[in-house]
């Protein structure tokens, strides 16, 4: 009982000597969701790709989902959990793989519920800080999928400043 007593008052004193400041974050505009995820799509059409692309915010919480014509079933999942990834660890998905792949203690990120440890998800970014992530899911090889979504996002740049 006594270590009890003498734990909580010791959080008691680290948290009223913590300053409790107001968090100010940038985050995911539902506008800027719509663009990205449009452009997306319209990059991969451009190559022939019938994709699923999926926006997110900051928290990895989906913003936009949208499914081309011709997309398969699975593509839509896919799209939404790499964008999901990308937000979580703040980089594209396809630099997450390599590193899973050269560092055997990287392996249980797969584990991850909702993590897909594949190419295709890149951050959204406004000066260093990430604010949400773009998924693509359907073109023939994960570095396509991750090709469109910076073509995306270099159309939409001007809304990243």
């Amino acid at each position: 009982m006594k270590r009890l007593v003498l734990a909580a008052a010791a959080t008691l004193a680290l948290m009223s000597g913590t300053s409790a400041q107001v968090l100010q974050e940038k985050n995911m505009p539902l506008g800027l969701a719509l663009d990205i995820a449009r452009e997306s799509i319209a990059a991969c059409a451009a190559q022939g790709y019938n994709v699923s692309v999926a926006v997110v915010d900051r928290a990895g919480v989906l913003r936009v989902a949208l499914r081309a014509d011709n997309a398969g079933p699975h593509t839509v999942d896919a799209a939404r959990r790499k964008a999901f990834t990308s937000a979580s660890t703040r980089a594209p998905t396809g630099a997450v793989a390599e590193n899973v792949q050269k560092n055997p203690a990287l392996a249980q990120l797969v584990a991850i519920d909702g993590f897909l440890v594949l190419g295709g998800g890149v951050p959204v970014k406004v000066g260093g800080e990430t604010i949400g992530a773009v998924g693509i899911g359907g073109a023939p090889a994960p570095n396509l999928d991750e090709a469109c979504a910076a073509a995306a996002l270099a159309k939409v740049e001007a809304q990243l400043k």
